[in-house]
């Protein structure tokens, strides 16, 4: 059996015939506890998902556009604070394990409320779970770089998170091509998915709570050293760098707005469709790129999503974004640069924390990245006053920043 595990893990990771036997394993039970987690991750959505659920249930405008700035800044916000309470932990898996868990009550929460509510306080009820679902999800965030760096060697980092991200990526394509088909009507088919999320997350926490993690010494829970901010040139270059690169998670409502006239499930199927394409057809790749240089794979994606959400301006100014593909086109090609963010910042500040310090570095990083995310969002919103054109251009001009930026980051594989 082991033999057998060891073989399968290589085949993912490109790895030699020395991997040790208990790496073999928990790198297994990573690739399968992420894929069920980012399977759920994708079937709840809120930038697309659960603003289709909310309009649907007649939840306000105003509410539902409160979804998606609770679900990723509230992900972001509260990791200072986590850091302590995962650095006091022996056995940092168990962080994760309730963050996963958390999630999967917080998504059956959803679930419920779309089930038995409507309007104003369905918005609300989705509103609060989603708070559950951020500060759990945090949680998660926090404690998963060091988990990650404990038990799998450097350069296979990379590929276990780009081959779960692959996997269920090809899962959210199927939803999507469901949603497409024009077979499923009304909201039961979305609040079935979403119940299915919360089934899948609980089912991550369970298997990822049998991984076999050495323990880690016991550090009083105390604020969190903000020092790496003042003395650490390169985690301040890393932060502007991830800063501005968020506009490739904030971008892909304005692509949207740009090809109006689809129907309701069937034009939320075909964002699903771009996104979860883009992430099957990439996400391995750019986990192989990151192991190689994950700060070529940040400079590459960020000058990619530029070009895309360039050409999305130029399509529109010149008409061509009322044909039926073009939109969902030039939006895969954005989600491909956005997969690549995603993974280059993953593993860059794996590799660049010290050992003892990643949760520390993981949660100045994303409280950080919270508060500009914010700000960048609010600056999308603004631009969006004269039209999505005008934001998307200013996003490609701060995803192009990010990505020459990113040039002048340290190799860390060097």
């Amino acid at each position: 059996m082991n033999e057998a595990v060891e073989k399968a893990y290589a085949k993912v990771t490109g790895a030699d015939d020395d991997v040790p036997a208990t790496e073999a394993r928990n790198g297994l039970r990573h690739v399968l506890s992420l894929s069920l987690t980012k399977v759920a991750d994708g079937l709840i959505d809120p930038k697309l998902v659960l603003s289709w659920l909310g309009n649907a249930l007649g939840a306000p405008a105003a509410v539902t556009g409160l979804f998606v700035p609770i679900r990723e800044a509230g992900a972001l916000l509260p990791q200072i604070a986590l850091a302590g309470w995962v650095q006091s932990m022996e056995q940092r898996k168990w962080a994760w394990v309730l963050g996963s868990a958390g999630q999967g009550i917080a998504a059956a929460a959803i679930a419920v409320a779309a089930l038995s509510l409507s309007g104003l306080y369905a918005g609300l009820a989705i509103c609060a779970a989603l708070a559950v679902l951020a500060l759990s999800r945090a949680a998660c965030s926090v404690s998963y770089k060091d988990i990650l760096g404990k038990s799998i060697a450097k350069r296979r980092r990379g590929a276990v998170t780009g081959t779960a991200s692959a996997v269920a990526s090809l899962a959210v394509v199927g939803f999507a091509l469901l949603l497409m088909s024009g077979l499923l009507r009304e909201q039961a088919p979305v609040i079935v998915a979403i119940g299915l999320a919360a089934v899948l997350w609980l089912a991550g926490s369970l298997l990822f709570s049998t991984l076999e993690e050495e323990p880690s010494e016991r550090a009083a829970a105390s604020k969190l050293d903000l020092s790496p901010l003042r003395e650490d040139r390169d985690f301040r270059l890393f932060i502007a760098v991830r800063g501005l690169l968020t506009v490739t998670a904030l971008a892909p409502p304005y692509f949207v707005m740009l090809g109006g006239g689809q129907g309701a499930l069937q034009g939320l199927g075909a964002l699903l469709l771009a996104s979860s394409g883009a992430s099957f057809a990439s996400s391995y790749i750019w986990g192989r790129l990151a192991d190689r240089s994950a700060r070529l794979v940040l400079a590459i994606s960020g000058m990619c999503g530029a070009a895309f959400a360039a050409l999305a301006v130029l399509a529109e100014t010149l008409g061509w974004a009322t044909s039926g593909y073009v939109v969902p086109v030039i939006l895969f090609g954005f989600m491909l640069a956005y997969q690549g963010v995603r993974r280059g910042r993953s593993v860059y500040l794996v590799d660049m924390a010290p050992e003892d310090q990643r949760s520390s570095y993981a949660a100045l990083a994303n409280t950080a990245i919270g508060v500009l995310l914010l700000a960048v969002g609010a600056l999308g919103g603004v631009l969006a006053l004269a039209g999505p054109v005008v934001a998307l251009g200013g996003f490609a001009v701060l995803s192009l920043a990010g990505g020459l930026l990113a040039l002048r980051l340290r190799d860390e594989k060097a």
